[in-house]
This record gives structure tokens, sequence and C-alpha cells, in this order.
């Protein structure tokens, strides 16, 4: 997994973005990194378990949905590929202005401390 841009919107949201390449011999689906929330259960392999950490604020940020229920993020609707390198993206209400950077988690992956931006 790679980390590509977190984004600061106007909209009071931040979308991280980035790709994630599959290096093992079989397929990949991501289920490891659905949310086990009973609302966002029926994304299946997504970015839904995703969250943001704003440390200084001592506050976690989920996966923004839909009234549906549906994560605004990415859906791995069909496997990944062996050798094969897709982009997602997943977006979580903004942090304070004040706040700079932001650690990014999902699934079993660690932890990443990455740097927000303002849009342009």
């Amino acid at each position: 997994m790679a980390i590509t841009s977190a984004i600061r919107n106007a909209g009071g949201y931040v979308t991280v973005s980035g790709t994630v390449t599959n290096n093992g011999t079989g397929s990949w689906l991501g289920a490891d990194w659905q949310s086990d929330e009973t609302e966002l259960a029926g994304n299946g392999g997504s970015l839904a378990g995703a969250s943001l950490v704003d440390n200084a604020g001592r506050k976690k940020y989920l996966v923004l949905r839909d009234t549906k229920g549906h994560c605004l993020c990415t859906k791995f609707d069909g496997r990944v590929r062996s050798g094969q390198t897709v982009d997602w993206f997943a977006q979580f209400p903004a942090p304070p202005a004040s706040t700079k950077k932001v650690t990014f988690q999902v699934g079993s992956m660690p932890p990443a401390e990455i740097p927000l931006s303002e849009a342009q």
C-alpha cells in the first residue's frame, strides 16, 4: 500500500488516496480492511475499516458514509490479481485546521503518519 495524498477539502472532509499492489501469488480482496461496524458490513472488501487519528487532538475519525451506509471509499468489487496495482481513496471528516498531520490506519497494515495538505 502506498499513500499518495491526504487533502483537506473546503467541504469539511479529508480525502486520502493512493495505490495498493498485490505482490502475492494469489488474488487479494482486502477483506481485513473492511469495517466490523454493522452499518458498514455490506461494503465487503473495501477501505471501510480505515481511520485517521489526530494524536494531538486525541480524536479518531472514521470513514464517511452515505445515507445508505455505504462508505465514501474504494470498494474492491473484484479481486486484485497477482501483480496488479489499483488506485484507492477514503474520505474522512476533517480535523481542526490546526492539525497538520494525522495517522492513517487500516486492517493489519502498520499505522502511517501522513501530512495534510490543503486543496488547491
